[in-house]
């Protein structure tokens, strides 16, 4: 075993490749056409997806290793391009549903169904997310998670009790009110009436009925992916830190904060659980709280759930290196969000990751500490946002191709220096 050192330092706004310490090579040899390089990025969101990611990763290793096998294994953390990323891995199938959206209109969602046929995959975004409402119309006093609990209704239907959900871009702050409603729960006010939809109803809960709740969800096994630790309520609850940017108020966030307090208070009488305080309650405006509350779900890091049902262990133990990637690289990275969760598997099979992003933000260097050996941006000179972001494919590849070059250059003065001894 040999090792290539790197340690090169440039200014934020050029290209840069940030390595410490040292890269043990599994394989010194001058033929490269037995290297294997798994690559396995997140999407660049707003520009490039998972998938499109990985390809362009790909087109840039090949260009300099021809004869390399590249795994793509494209991958998410709960959020956007969760149900894409877990499709492509396993070669499930992608199922349409029409579904009451955030605003009570309706809209066209999707689940996927891996390639196992007994696990099915929900975005909540896809039916209860911030792009379904316009600016102008954002309003988490009314948004609703119905459609949600219908994409949950609608996967039970097909028989499949075991359910990954990503919970992550929600334009509602129900506390998952919609989607229990959907799954058969009833809200109740002083007098007996069904409460309208929204956070701000919750207001005038008196009584929830859990009488009539599918009861196919005791069958079930639910992971919910979710890559925030926020409570409930309070200073750090769903109202507080996501409230403002669904269209929130100060008036607003401290009307749904508390309503969502006397909420909790309410459904632990109904089902003698206490979540408030668990950390993911807050996700989604409260859906991380409502799936515990009403169902036996477990809220795990997104990434991990990735992972593990795209087997990510066994894929990259035999891999030379693996490059990752995500559209900004800082340190709520190393906090655990997807280029972390691969590289910290990835080391544990003695095999170096690299991750390239589309910028670098503030504190980078920490992920450095977390498992990833190297850290670069894939711009390549001065440019616009709008810019990079049309042309995330074509600087993605380039600078893979800085990179394997690099790489390459390594292994061959390490191999000449082991010929001369």
């Amino acid at each position: 075993m040999y090792s290539i050192f790197f340690q090169i330092y440039s200014d934020k706004a050029t290209p840069c490749l940030l390595m410490r310490g040292s890269i043990e090579v599994p394989k010194l040899i001058k033929e490269v056409k037995d290297m294997r390089i798994v690559v396995a990025p997140d999407s660049y969101k707003g520009s490039a997806s998972a998938v499109n990611v990985a390809n362009a990763m790909e087109e840039g290793i090949l260009s300099i290793f021809p004869d390399a096998e590249v795994i793509k294994v494209p991958i998410a953390d709960g959020g956007e391009g969760t149900i894409e990323a877990l499709l492509v891995a396993t070669g499930g199938q992608l199922i349409e549903e029409k579904v009451i959206g955030p605003l009570g209109d309706s809209v066209q969602a999707c689940f996927g169904i891996l390639g196992d046929g007994e696990t099915a995959v929900i975005e909540m975004a896809a039916a209860s997310g911030l792009p379904l409402v316009p600016p102008e119309k954002r309003n988490p006093r009314i948004t609703t998670t119905y459609g949600t609990g219908q994409l949950i209704k609608a996967v039970l239907d097909r028989g499949i009790r075991k359910l990954i959900i990503g919970i992550g871009g929600s334009a509602t702050n129900d506390g998952g009110m919609g989607m229990a409603r959907a799954l058969g729960v009833k809200f109740l006010d002083g007098v007996g009436n069904s409460l309208p939809s929204g956070g701000a109803a919750l207001e005038q809960l008196v009584k929830i009925d859990v009488s009539q709740i599918d009861p196919r969800l005791n069958e079930s096994t639910i992971v919910v992916a979710c890559d925030v630790d926020n409570p409930l309520c309070g200073p750090r609850g769903a109202s507080a830190v996501y409230g403002p940017q669904k269209g929130a108020t100060p008036e607003m966030i401290a009307e749904l904060d508390a309503a969502l307090a006397g909420y909790a208070a309410i459904v632990k009488k109904a089902t003698g659980r206490d979540v408030a305080e668990c950390p993911g309650a807050g996700a989604a405006g409260g859906l991380g709280a409502g799936l515990l509350f009403f169902t036996n779900a477990k809220l795990l890091p997104g990434v991990d759930i990735v992972l593990e049902a795209v087997r990510f262990s066994d894929i990259v133990k035999t891999a030379d290196f693996v490059i990752t990637g995500e559209g900004c690289t800082d340190f709520q990275t190393a906090y655990g969000k997807a280029p972390v969760g691969v590289a910290k598997i990835a080391k544990s099979h003695q095999v170096p990751t690299f991750c390239l992003s589309g910028s670098l933000g503030e504190r980078y260097e920490e992920v450095l500490q977390s498992g990833i050996n190297g850290v670069m941006s894939i711009i390549s000179r001065p440019m616009t946002l709008e810019d990079c972001m049309t042309g995330a494919a074509e600087l993605i590849k380039k600078a893979t191709e800085r990179l394997c070059q690099i790489l390459k250059i390594g292994m061959e003065i390490t191999i000449s220096k082991t010929e001369k001894r």
